[in-house]
């Protein structure tokens, strides 16, 4: 397929995944936008079609009940290396962002999307792929004629231009042939001149790049990658790929660099080193504490009183099951995010939910003194969802309200319908939130830390697996607030269709 004839045609686009819903709605949306659209429900069929047809466009699921979304992925680019392929997910990781990228997926759509954000994507997409078939017509038929080419007022002009990442051609007597406005950002310059001598306005580690591929053996074709911070604090990561341009087997005719922003899939590696800096933290204290109770139990030259063996014994306990709710947590988290959780989907309702919760707390809520007003319309506030899913995210936010309120306080929780949603509204008396612990709140670890909060046990986790769990039903989560006060939060989840 040429891109004539695709300027003329409608853009042809697969969508490969297992969501009825997602499918069915994507593919109307596009075709009232001009697409031509093919559906698959699984990745068998995805690689079925992608490797009978070229579409210009796919959007592919990362996780699938038959197979995987990377290697959807990997197959369709190995027969059609010019399809534009999107991963879509939930929960992407860095690692599986680095894998994506390196089979050639051209980005992530994350899930949920709204109908702008899917347009907008397969939009840049067909722009790429209509820059990389031109790029290899002028790759045929101007691999000779460097300088003439950026003297060329031609669409190639247009089409470079266009391009998001920065592109630099530099001839072997280091003088500037073709560039792209998105280069002067990478390079930090106002403008550059056709035939202006331009190394030296390189950084030295790009200008090492073009002496090594200038003076390379007519038997080497290497290729050279970097990665530079050019602004600190993780602000901006560019990733730097030069090649050299031949005339022939033989003679090199200049070089070709192409920069890239990768500043986002830094920042995804910035909080994973995090991550794993939290855990070992939160998971050491514990075990501290234990492992130092058992060194007085073992040493023989100090006498313990029975009471003061019980204490020890007692705090010890309450370490290990703190610690093994932290890991139960992290496989919770560990398990949402790689897709693994086991589903039962069926029709839950929330009223039924909340008096079951209600009920199990209802020990600790006396203890308290706390009052509980529940309150509901007359809807049937009733989902789509996994019944345990449910429970966990609500049993999270009402055992906060109880733990984080005061003594003789209220809680007031409120059941009705809102447009598409099934709104649940928690309100507390309590401790509430300083407008500093607002944004971090349903961050991996994040426990608000005052007078009030010292006291109480958790392991930072409950919010975090909360905000996974309303995410992964399209939904949301909405968060009032005053310290002193207390806090509401209302989640939103979609109501059955």
């Amino acid at each position: 397929m040429t891109a004539n004839s695709m300027n003329t045609n409608k853009p042809k686009v697969l969508i490969v995944d297992d969501e009825k819903g997602l499918r069915i709605g994507a593919q109307r949306l596009l075709e009232l936008e001009g697409y031509e659209v093919t559906t698959a429900e699984n990745g068998t069929e995805g690689i079925k079609f992608g490797t009978e047809t070229e579409f210009d466009l796919a959007v592919i699921d990362l996780k699938m009940p038959d197979i995987d979304g990377l290697e959807v992925l990997q197959t369709i680019r190995k027969k059609f290396p010019n399809t534009v392929c999107f991963i879509a997910t939930a929960y992407a990781s860095y690692e599986t962002a680095v894998e994506a990228t390196r089979l050639g997926a051209h980005s992530y759509i994350p899930k949920p999307f709204s109908p702008e954000e899917l347009i907008s994507n397969l939009k840049e997409g067909y722009q790429k792929r209509l820059v990389n078939l031109e790029a290899e017509k002028w790759h045929r038929e101007r691999e000779e004629r460097l300088l003439e080419v950026a003297f060329e007022k031609t669409r190639l002009n247009t089409i470079i231009n266009s391009i998001t990442d920065g592109v630099l051609v530099i001839n072997k007597e280091g003088l500037a042939v073709l560039y792209n406005p998105a280069v002067l950002r990478f390079l930090e310059l106002s403008g550059i001149a056709v035939e202006e001598y331009i190394l030296d306005k390189l950084r030295p580690e790009i200008l090492e790049l073009f002496n090594k591929l200038i003076n390379q053996a007519p038997s080497e074709h290497k290729s050279y990658t970097i990665q530079i911070e050019l602004k600190p604090n993780r602000e901006f990561f560019v990733e730097i790929t030069a090649s050299a341009v031949r005339h022939s087997a033989v003679n090199v005719a200049g070089v070709v660099i192409v920069f890239k922003d990768i500043t986002e899939l830094k920042k995804i590696e910035f909080v994973k080193s995090q991550f794993v800096s939290m855990v070992s933290h939160e998971l050491k204290a514990p075990i501290a504490a234990v492992y130092g109770f058992l060194k007085l139990f073992n040493d023989d030259s100090i006498k313990l009183t029975p009471e003061q063996r019980k204490d020890y014994e007692t705090r010890s306990m309450v370490r290990l099951d703190g610690l093994l709710k932290m890991v139960n947590d992290l496989l919770d988290i560990s398990r949402m995010e790689l897709k693994t959780v086991h589903r039962e989907i069926k029709k839950v309702c929330l009223h039924e939910i909340i008096i079951s919760i209600l009920e199990l707390f209802q020990i600790d809520i006396s203890k308290k003194g706390l009052q509980v007003i529940f309150d509901k319309d007359n809807s049937a506030h009733c989902i789509n969802a996994d019944s345990d899913e449910i429970s966990r995210l609500f049993t999270n936010l009402i055992s906060n309200a109880i733990k984080y309120n005061r003594d003789q306080g209220i809680i007031n929780i409120n059941l009705y319908q809102s447009d598409n949603y099934v709104v649940t509204e928690i309100k507390d008396s309590g401790i509430g939130l300083k407008p500093e612990d607002k944004q971090k709140l349903f961050s991996e670890f994040f426990r608000a830390k005052n007078e009030k909060t010292k006291n109480i046990s958790g392991t930072g986790l409950g919010l975090s697996i909360v905000k996974r769990i309303v995410d992964s039903y399209s939904g949301k989560i909405e968060v009032e607030s005053e310290f002193g006060e207390g806090t509401t939060f209302k989640v939103f989840l979609p109501t059955i269709i």
